[in-house]
């Protein structure tokens, strides 16, 4: 890897650069701000495909390995010349030159709930997860935690139910996710305690707030601790979602057009949900975590190739019609989109013509938010065991999507040890893709 140089403004002034009239100073202090409203404006959609699916039967196909690892597919041209996809996907097959395709991800967990915890958080855990649950902070809280809410929506958006291990741990429970709940694809989709209760007009609600706002202040005047403070901050901040009609707005699918919807697949729950999450980073969700399920679940031990028939059509046209909406939007340029699973699935087909866990060599999808569009970065070996090129730690995934946030991904947390946690212990931004 060629090294870059990294010239911050102290070392800039300590090199004595202003000596040079300060243009070339006024240029840093320029590409700083620059820098910094970039990062200001951009959103994460996670999409996570639980489960793991087969890398070998969608992005990184092996059709001169022997039989027993290519699998039952055959591959088609993308539009990135030279490289195939599965005949599965012709839709994003068309729109390989705007993705980012990591083909050499790896981590060391081999279950799904260790698997779930490295995948939403960044850290394998360390402790039984059974007994000891969650043991870092979600990607989302940590976006929460370190820039808040904007334009009145919560920094944190799971919609449905948060994925698994996508809570707050020790950050406290104001970052664990805004959770929509119900069914998408319903036509009396609504999102739960966003509205006021039957009979409560806004009169009532703003009478009800001055209220709440001159009893808090009581109590507040004799708490030494802090935790009233914050209980009024998440009331208060409850309150702006229940009763923002651009909030309401937000979160209503109904405002799509019947053209629109069908797009995303209508009766698609995975759809919906990448339509909703779309609603929501154009109008200024910082976070939103989608799981994208489809007919069989992807974790697919036995008959692999049956449940990736299944999905990977529904996959190829959910996801297509997110990315081409995001860019025909204007979105895509500030909306960073992750997709992937867990792990992905062993090379070698099991006796149950199924695939297993394999976290060793997988791959992972960025597009759009400041990543550069139409990259293959990675080389798997013949039989997709092993990177052969570019190892890329999952780690090395979230420090460059922190570092496109303007988040610095080596700042400490105390946890609840009272010990220093960085945000990422281990893997830097991903430079080939920035």
């Amino acid at each position: 890897m060629i090294p870059s140089l990294q010239l911050t403004r102290r070392g800039f002034l300590q090199a004595g650069a202003v000596s040079f009239g300060g243009v070339a100073l006024a240029n840093l202090l320029q590409s700083e701000a620059a820098g910094a409203s970039a990062a200001e404006k951009r959103s994460v959609i996670l999409l996570m495909q639980k489960g793991g699916p087969s890398q070998l039967d969608m992005w990184d196909m092996k059709p001169d390995a022997p039989v027993e690892y290519r699998g039952e597919f055959s591959s088609i041209p993308s539009n990135i010349p030279g490289y195939r996809v599965c005949e599965l996907m012709p839709k994003l097959a068309q729109m390989c030159d705007k993705l980012a395709i990591l083909r050499t991800v790896y981590h060391s967990m081999m279950d799904h709930g260790e698997g779930m915890h490295i995948a939403m958080t960044g850290y394998a855990p360390i402790r039984n997860i059974k007994s000891s649950g969650q043991q870092a902070p979600s990607l989302g809280s940590i976006v929460s935690k370190e820039l808040g809410w904007r334009a009145g929506l919560p920094g944190y958006i799971a919609v449905q139910k948060e994925i698994g291990f996508g809570r707050s741990a020790y950050l406290g429970i104001a970052h664990d996710p805004f959770e929509t709940f119900g069914y998408p694809t319903s036509d009396g989709f609504r999102v739960r305690n966003l509205r006021s209760t039957d009979g409560v007009n806004a009169a009532r609600s703003e009478n009800r707030r001055a209220m709440l706002e001159r009893f808090d202040t009581l109590l507040r005047d004799a708490d030494t601790s802090g935790a009233i403070g914050a209980m009024d901050t998440f009331r208060r901040q409850a309150f702006e979602l229940a009763t923002s009609p651009q909030v309401q707005e937000a979160f209503d699918l109904s405002q799509e057009d019947a053209a629109t919807r069908e797009r995303y697949g209508r009766k698609s729950n995975a759809g919906q949900s990448m339509l909703l999450a779309r609603r929501l980073v154009e109008r200024g969700a910082r976070f939103v975590t989608v799981a994208t399920d489809y007919e069989k679940p992807w974790d697919s031990h036995e008959d692999n190739f049956t449940a990736h028939r299944r999905n990977i059509p529904g996959y190829d046209d959910t996801v297509s019609a997110l990315l081409t909406d995001l860019d025909t939007r204007g979105l895509l340029n500030h909306t960073l989109v992750i997709i992937g699973g867990e792990f992905g699935r062993t090379p070698r087909i099991n006796a149950k013509a199924g695939r297993d866990h394999w976290p060793t060599c997988y791959t992972t999808i960025l597009v759009g938010g400041g990543v550069k569009r139409g990259i293959i970065l990675g080389t798997s070996d013949p039989l997709g065991e092993l990177p052969k090129e570019r190892p890329i730690s999952i780690q090395d995934v979230y420090a460059t999507m922190y570092h496109l946030l303007g988040i610095d991904y080596t700042k400490n947390y105390l946890n609840e040890a009272n010990r220093p946690v960085p945000i990422v212990n281990y893997g830097e931004p991903i430079e080939e893709i920035l």
